[in-house]
């Protein structure tokens, strides 16, 4: 069973997190899966919406599984995949962990009455450091309270601080958010993607596009052609032949 799934709706697609046995918990194939699905929708000119939920409805996501750990960067839009295109984050029971990183990166965010945004990193003594782009997304103080005390903030609370756009009832968020999709479908695409970059060159860049950025270049350095040929050359008391590759 694939971890991701795609239900096309016309211009719509929905990209699903597809482990409501595991409370949608992010893993290797989630993360390279969801990143595959994005960079797709982004590359078929019929598409113009997406929108990024999960199976089921106790959670979106329980956030990276720790028995599986995937590189997680994959799985967040604007960091593992770019695209012009509007993306609305429909939420429903526990968003833990990395799932609030993925959906605080989102353009639109809907979520159920029963959804709760929780941080426990702290408590258990590991972070990537992706979520301290929160306070930059949502008052600092209750950003903070989310990061360093680990509070349980439900939907409501999150609505009324701005950081969520609609909440509905319990298994009405799709629907909710398939109808601002259908309502952005009716604005020009072009206004809508540069309004897409303007608002990325305006919100300050946050340590998780940082450390990619980091990550991926020192990866292309780590798996090039040119340090297998300057390991080479060293045991071989020769010159390197360097080729940029």
């Amino acid at each position: 069973m694939s971890a991701v799934s795609v239900e096309d709706r016309g211009a719509i697609s929905i990209i699903r997190i597809n482990r409501p046995e595991k409370l949608n918990a992010i893993n290797q194939a989630v993360a390279v899966e969801m990143q595959q699905a994005f960079k797709a929708f982004d590359a078929d000119p019929g598409k113009r919406v997406a929108i990024l939920s999960a199976a089921g409805t106790r959670s979106f996501s329980a956030g990276a599984d720790v028995t599986d750990l995937p590189e997680l960067w994959r799985a967040i839009p604007t960091v593992g995949f770019q695209t012009e295109k509007p993306i609305i984050a429909a939420t429903s029971g526990w968003v833990v962990g990395g799932g609030i990183v993925m959906v605080m990166m989102c353009d639109l965010l809907v979520c159920t009455e029963d959804t709760q945004f929780y941080y426990p990193e702290a408590k258990l003594g590991v972070t990537a450091g992706g979520i301290s782009s929160l306070a930059a997304r949502m008052p600092h103080h209750l950003a903070m309270e989310i990061m360093l005390l680990g509070s349980k903030v439900p939907a409501r609370r999150a609505y009324d601080v701005g950081f969520v756009n609609r909440v509905t009832p319990n298994g009405e968020h799709e629907a909710e958010a398939l109808k601002m999709a259908e309502e952005l479908l009716e604005s020009a695409p072009l206004v809508i993607g540069a309004l897409k970059r303007l608002v990325d060159q305006v919100l300050p860049t946050g340590p998780i596009e940082r450390m990619v950025d980091i990550g991926q270049t020192i990866a292309r350095v780590r798996q090039s052609e040119d340090l297998q040929e300057g390991i080479a050359a060293y045991k071989e008391r020769r010159k390197p032949r360097f080729t940029g590759r």
